[in-house]
């Protein structure tokens, strides 16, 4: 049955000489595989911009009821972008989030809460022009509430000595017991990250140190949490833009 729905792409590979195999977060199904035939022609450069990572698209494809590579009969741009291809910083934070995305995200069934949360934060991050540098702790921090190990809230003053414990996902004024945890004062940048939103993303006042140290706290945080979740290409892409 031909179906209809939005999604955002997450990463691509050759299918064939002039075919590409496209791994898409969609609205209606969750994560799919989608063959898309043609792109890899010299005729159709123009639709090389489907594929850019985080690309917002609306795509038409004979679904199947059980897993396996759904046909692309059409493939338009839902939202075309208006700065994330065009600066760099931004379109090294999209490879950087795209590869994240790939990592993590293993559903294939729709999650209307997910989807929601990507696509406003990559229509966010496309709009944004300045103080963005943030933005790739707060999105693994919201990220990790739809992936299931987002912290648990402290119910103690925020003036107290903060650990986090990576390992419970919780801080706590008492140091955990095994070597999975985060220490004071870094543990209170933490705490700040998980509570801030984008709109507020200015109020994060963060050095370039700071913002590498928490970068690598939440991608351990991350490694805990999922499998697999190791040796990011884009990384090291991604501090050198930002340093």
């Amino acid at each position: 049955m031909l179906t209809t729905t939005k999604g955002i792409v997450i990463h691509h590979f050759k299918y064939s000489e002039k075919s590409v195999i496209a791994k898409i977060y969609t609205e209606k199904y969750g994560l799919q595989s989608y063959i898309l035939n043609g792109v890899r022609n010299k005729k159709s450069k123009n639709k090389a911009v489907f594929l850019q990572p985080l690309s917002l698209v609306e795509i038409s494809a004979i679904h199947k009821e059980k897993a396996g590579l759904s046909r692309v009969k059409n493939i338009e741009l839902e939202i075309p972008f208006k700065s994330i291809p065009f600066t760099i910083s931004k379109s090294s934070l999209a490879f950087f989030i795209s590869e994240i995305l790939y990592k993590s995200i293993k559903e294939e069934e729709a999650n209307e809460h997910l989807f929601t949360f990507l696509h406003h934060s990559i229509e966010f991050l496309d709009l944004t022009d300045e103080n963005y540098n943030n933005f790739h702790l707060i999105f693994l921090a919201k990220l990790s509430k739809h992936l299931g190990f987002h912290p648990q809230k402290p119910i103690i003053p925020i003036s107290s000595k903060l650990y986090f414990d990576l390992q419970e996902g919780c801080f706590s004024t008492l140091q955990p017991y095994h070597n999975a945890f985060v220490e004071p004062p870094v543990s209170t940048l933490f705490f700040q990250v998980f509570g801030t939103n984008f709109d507020a993303m200015e109020t994060l006042i963060l050095n370039q140190k700071q913002r590498k140290i928490l970068l690598s706290t939440l991608l351990n945080y991350y490694s805990l949490h999922l499998s697999n979740f190791d040796n990011l290409k884009t990384l090291d892409i991604l501090e050198e833009v930002l340093s």
